[in-house]
């Protein structure tokens, strides 16, 4: 009988069937195809009367097809630039923004994990800081560093931290004592400590964590770019407003709920590759 298994384990009698996979995949896409239909219905519904205030999805469509849609690579000169180069711009603050968040958050969630001492010191200090709101933060990094461009980087910056800090100091607290017992028996050096036991303990919080802020992370750019200016997805939307172009408003809140929703993917991939499962 085990003979049977192998060779049919072997001759891929039990390997995954491809076709399988995707109509699997099409089975389940088919819920949130209809419920998008249901909505793009009843948004043009409720557009297409006389007093109707906003445009409807073909409206939309039609107005923002040439040149937005079908050339999104438009380079033109100051801010007349494409969606591509909008969203490029805005992805490049979030980055090194959130980059900065990251390391910086890790460290300090460690620091106040490990030592119950820090965490008295600088726990109230932080559940002060993180309930000021993004915005808030944009005329002191204005007047500190004279240029829009590093000034909307540190909202990001000062946005994304605090969730990486809080769900690391948790994890790091919620190391079970068993691990640090047999650390303690071992007599593992504190480097070895920290890379067998507290960073992998402490990961599944880290991108907790990290997932937060991502969001927290495009929310504070698009906001903040409509202060800023310059080339950014945040401003080309406040320009288009004020320019009367509603229906490019739409198109590119849509590009951006779409951005928001790959940034919250990519880190979920990145964690099931980094994160052990069970």
């Amino acid at each position: 009988m085990a003979t049977n298994i192998n060779t049919a384990s072997r001759s891929g009698a039990f390997a995954p069937n491809p076709a399988a996979k995707i109509l699997q995949a099409l089975k389940n896409f088919i819920p949130t195809a209809v419920a998008v239909a249901v909505l793009l219905a009843v948004w043009q519904l409720l557009c297409s009367g006389e007093g109707a205030t906003l445009p409807g999805p073909l409206q939309v469509l039609e107005e923002t097809w040439d040149p937005l849609i079908i050339n999104p690579f438009f380079q033109g000169d100051g801010t007349d630039q494409g969606l591509f180069w909008q969203l490029v711009a805005s992805l490049k603050r979030v980055a090194v923004g959130y980059m900065l968040a990251a390391v910086v958050g890790i460290a300090l969630g460690i620091l106040v994990g490990v030592s119950t001492l820090m965490f008295r010191a600088l726990d109230p200090i932080f559940q002060v800081l993180r309930t000021v709101p993004p915005l808030a933060w944009l005329p002191i990094s204005l007047a500190a560093m004279r240029d829009s461009n590093p000034a909307a980087i540190f909202v990001i910056f000062i946005t994304a931290i605090w969730p990486i800090i809080i769900n690391t100091g948790v994890g790091v607290q919620n190391i079970p004592q068993d691990y640090n017992n047999v650390a303690k028996v071992l007599q593992l050096s504190k480097l070895k400590y920290f890379t067998k036991v507290l960073l992998p303990a402490t990961v599944p919080y880290i991108f907790t964590g990290l997932k937060i802020a991502i969001g927290l992370s495009w929310l504070a750019i698009v906001a903040a770019e409509m202060l800023t200016g310059g080339v950014g997805i945040g401003f080309f939307i406040w320009d288009a407003y004020n320019s009367g172009s509603i229906s490019e408003v739409i198109l590119a809140i849509l590009y951006v709920g779409l951005v928001g929703l790959l940034l919250d993917k990519l880190i979920s991939v990145v964690a099931k590759m980094v994160v052990p499962e069970g």
